[in-house]
C-alpha cells in the first residue's frame, strides 16, 4: 500500500438497525403457521436481519468474503507448530483455488478475495491474491510494538476497502477471514489486553500445539503484555502493540460495515478478537455482527461471553480463513427463507391459538 492511510474515517457515524423492519418483521413472524417460537433461533435470525436491511424481508443471496492474511513477527518465539512458510504457501493454495476457504465459498456461492497484506517470504505475483503489503509482517510484540502507527492505520484501511467493495458489489453479507502463521497468538494477546484476562485462561493450540507449547505461548504472549502494559491507554493502542496486519484488518472491515449498514458474519476466534476490538473502537459497531460458529480455541467462549453474543453452530472448527462462517451461511438463507415463503394462518386457512 503506496498511500498514507488516515484514520479519521473510523469516527464516521454508524448506521442504526431499523425498529420498524424489526416490527413488522416480528407481526410477521406472529402470522405464520406455527406456534410462535417453534423455529427458535431461526425466528430472530430473521428478525434481526430484517432490522439491518431494513426490508420486512431480509436475503442473504449475495455473500462476499475477504481473507486478509499477514505474518508475525512473534512467530520467531516458537509459538507455532508450523514454519512461518506457510503463510506464504497457503497464499499461493488460495491463489490456485485449493484451501478450505475456496472449497467452502465455492460451494455457498460467495465472492471470495484473497488480501495480502504482507508476508515474511515473497510470493511474488499470485492470480487472484489483491497486493497490500505493509510490510514483511509485523515485528515481533515480544519485543517490540508489533505495528507502527502508520501500518495500523494502513492495515484498518485496509480492511475498510474491502468491506467497500462488498457493498458496492451488492453483498447482503460480508465475511471477513483471516490466515497467518502465530496469529492465535496476537489474537490471545490482544484479548488478554482488552478484557484484562491472564494469557493462561485464552492461550491454546492454534495450529496444533501440544500441552507443553500452549504453556510456551502463554508465556510469550505473559511477556509482551508486560512490556507493553504501561504503554497501552486505549483499544487502538493494544491493537497496534499486540494485534496484527489481519486482524486489524477485519476490526477496520467491521466497523466499515457498520458505517456502510451492512451485516457480518464473523468467523472464530481472530476474528471475533478483532469483533471486540472494534466494539471498543466504536460502541455499536456488534449491532452489525451476527456470529457463525463456537471454535475450538478455549479463548474463544471467553470472548463470545465478553460479547454478549450466541452463535449459530458449534462444529469443533478451528481453521480459520472464514471457514466457519462460510459454513453458516446455508443457515441464515434457510432462516429467511422460512420467514418470507411460510403461509399465515390466513392464507393456508389454518386455525390460530385459541
Amino acid at each position: 500500500m503506496s498511500e498514507v492511510a488516515t484514520i479519521e474515517w473510523l469516527d464516521a457515524p454508524l448506521k442504526t438497525p431499523d425498529p420498524d423492519a424489526r416490527k413488522a418483521a416480528e407481526a410477521r413472524q406472529a402470522t405464520l403457521t406455527k406456534p410462535s417460537g417453534a423455529l427458535g433461533r431461526l425466528e430472530d435470525i430473521a428478525i434481526h436481519l430484517a432490522a439491518l436491511q431494513n426490508s420486512v424481508y431480509p436475503s442473504i443471496e449475495r455473500v462476499n468474503i475477504t481473507v486478509f492474511v499477514g505474518d508475525h513477527g512473534v512467530a520467531a518465539e516458537g509459538v507455532s507448530a508450523f514454519p512461518q512458510t506457510v503463510t506464504a504457501e497457503m497464499l499461493r493454495n488460495f491463489s490456485r483455488g485449493g484451501a478450505a476457504i475456496n472449497v467452502a465459498a465455492c460451494a455457498v456461492g460467495a465472492g471470495l478475495e484473497v488480501v495480502n497484506l504482507g508476508t515474511a517470504h515473497n510470493t511474488g505475483p499470485l492470480n487472484r491474491v489483491r497486493e497490500c503489503a505493509l510490510g514483511p509482517g509485523t515485528a515481533n510484540m515480544a519485543r517490540e510494538p508489533a505495528m507502527t502507527e502508520q501500518q495500523l492505520a494502513n492495515a484498518l484501511t485496509a480492511g475498510r476497502d474491502a468491506a467497500k467493495r462488498a457493498s458496492s458489489e451488492g453483498a447482503d453479507l460480508f465475511i471477513g477471514g483471516e490466515m497467518g502463521i502465530a496469529n492465535t497468538t496476537a489474537a490471545t494477546a490482544l484479548a488478554c489486553s482488552l478484557l484484562n484476562a491472564p494469557p493462561s485462561l485464552l492461550a491454546g493450540p492454534g495450529t496444533g500445539l501440544d500441552g507443553t507449547g500452549v504453556g510456551h505461548k502463554a508465556q510469550v504472549v505473559q511477556r509482551a503484555l508486560e512490556l507493553h502494559s504501561s504503554h497501552i491507554t486505549s483499544p487502538l493502542e493494544a491493537l497496534r502493540r499486540v494485534g496484527g496486519f489481519e486482524i486489524a484488518a477485519l476490526a477496520g472491515a467491521y466497523i466499515a460495515s457498520a458505517c456502510l449498514g451492512q451485516p457480518v458474519l464473523v468467523d472464530g476466534f481472530i476474528s471475533s478478537a478483532a469483533a471486540l476490538t472494534a466494539a471498543r473502537l466504536r460502541p455499536g459497531v456488534e449491532d452489525w455482527l451476527l456470529f457463525s460458529h463456537t471454535s475450538a480455541e478455549p479463548g474463544h467462549r471467553i470472548l463470545l461471553e465478553a460479547l454478549a453474543v450466541q452463535t449459530l453452530l458449534d462444529l469443533d472448527m478451528r481453521l480459520g480463513e472464514g471457514t466457519g462462517a462460510a459454513v453458516a451461511v446455508p443457515l441464515l438463507r434457510m432462516a429467511c427463507a422460512l420467514h418470507k415463503d411460510m403461509a399465515t394462518f390466513a392464507e393456508a386457512q389454518v386455525s390460530e391459538k385459541l
